[in-house]
């Protein structure tokens, strides 16, 4: 592979990975401060945009300006819409169960043991996912059709996110459907409209590294890692594990596409649906 500027890229790797792991230890301080490690997942949106600045800000003379600051654009856009959205969703809340689980088990000092567990291991996940628009930053030339189909998944992705995001807030904030399922809207469609709409942002991103077959192949791992984690990892399959005992949960599921989109199926009959689906 040449003609790819690898120095500089290994360079840029590094002010990657100086942008997230400083996020981390800024929310960390907050969080340790506030007693609240949920915290952290307000970051997570923060981590990506700081990358995507930082690594702007380092592949200057290299690469194409057009590309270049539309990744960038499209990376903030996502981080800060989701981490803003997580803010406005925890406020006023206590800790997230899953931290006060883990903290539970934790040996010695609970601050240290969610450093390393958490922050640490959100920061490099943040690095490794953000490859794309790392590599995107060094492809010479304008984008190509492949480049603009990226763009048009990444807004089908982030209007999945925020048009499902408001539909479940709405839901939510009417008395007359507490302890409902949310089956309205896309959420008829999919289970998990959000997840779904990450997953075609990270693609389309992916898809404006491609017109360049060493920023492809460098980066190509990294929306694999992010496909994993939201339907195998930590998304969806912990999330149906926790709603999988809510009343009528499993008649929306037997009826509803688990995550890529779909026409609902008939209702099932059986008793009404009952409890809540939240992101």
């Amino acid at each position: 592979m040449t003609g790819f500027p690898w120095s500089a890229f290994a360079v840029n790797l590094a002010w990657g990975a100086a942008a997230a792991l400083a996020v981390m230890l800024v929310t960390f301080a907050v969080a340790v401060r506030a007693g609240l490690h949920r915290i952290v997942d307000v970051a997570w949106g923060v981590g990506f945009a700081a990358v995507a600045v930082a690594t702007l800000a380092a592949s200057a003379g290299h690469g194409d300006l057009v590309r270049r600051v539309l990744v960038t654009a499209l990376t903030v856009a996502w981080g800060l819409r989701l981490a803003v959205h997580i803010a406005r969703r925890g406020r006023g809340h206590g800790e997230d169960p899953r931290y006060e689980a883990m903290l539970a088990k934790a040996p010695g000092n609970r601050n240290a043991y969610a450093f390393r567990m958490v922050y640490l291991l959100q920061g490099a996940l943040v690095w490794l996912v953000s490859l794309p628009v790392q590599a995107a930053q060094y492809v010479p030339g304008r984008p190509s059709p492949l480049a603009w189909a990226g763009v048009a998944l990444w807004a089908l992705g982030i209007g999945f996110e925020a048009v499902g995001d408001a539909q479940l807030a709405r839901f939510k904030a009417d008395p007359a459907n507490r302890g409902r399922i949310m089956d309205r809207g896309l959420w008829s469609w999919t289970r998990h409209p959000n997840y779904f709409g990450d997953f075609c942002v990270w693609w389309g991103l992916f898809l404006l590294a491609c017109d360049a077959p060493q920023a492809a192949a460098v980066s190509a791992l990294s929306p694999l890692v992010m496909s994993f984690l939201l339907i195998g990892g930590s998304g969806k399959r912990l999330l149906e594990r926790h709603m999988a005992d809510r009343p009528g949960f499993a008649e929306y599921r037997a009826r509803t596409s688990g995550f890529f989109p779909r026409p609902p199926r008939p209702p099932v009959s059986g008793p009404g649906a009952r409890g809540a689906t939240r992101r």
